[in-house]
């Protein structure tokens, strides 16, 4: 299972993926992400919002699920450290 800290950080940039921006708010967060970092409909998420179902459903066939989870901390960090900053 993808190892999320639950920063919020990606949540607080969905407005920025085009295929996602009907779940912002005008400030591109996500209308979802409650004060806490959780999302109100967590079980009920996009698919592009769990990442292990997103590897098993689209990717599998194109990387290794490691690479795959390599890739998504890479965005996770940075999107960290831009908030940081």
């Amino acid at each position: 299972m993808f190892p999320c800290e639950q920063c919020g950080c990606c949540c607080r940039r969905i407005g920025e993926v085009f295929f996602a921006r009907h779940m912002a708010e005008p400030d591109g967060v996500c209308k979802y992400l409650t004060a806490d970092n959780l999302c109100e409909i967590y079980s009920e998420r996009p698919i592009f919002c769990r990442v292990d179902e997103m590897y098993e459903k689209n990717l599998s066939d194109k990387m290794t699920r490691e690479e795959f989870y390599r890739i998504n901390k890479e965005f996770c960090k940075k999107f960290q450290s831009e908030q940081k900053n």
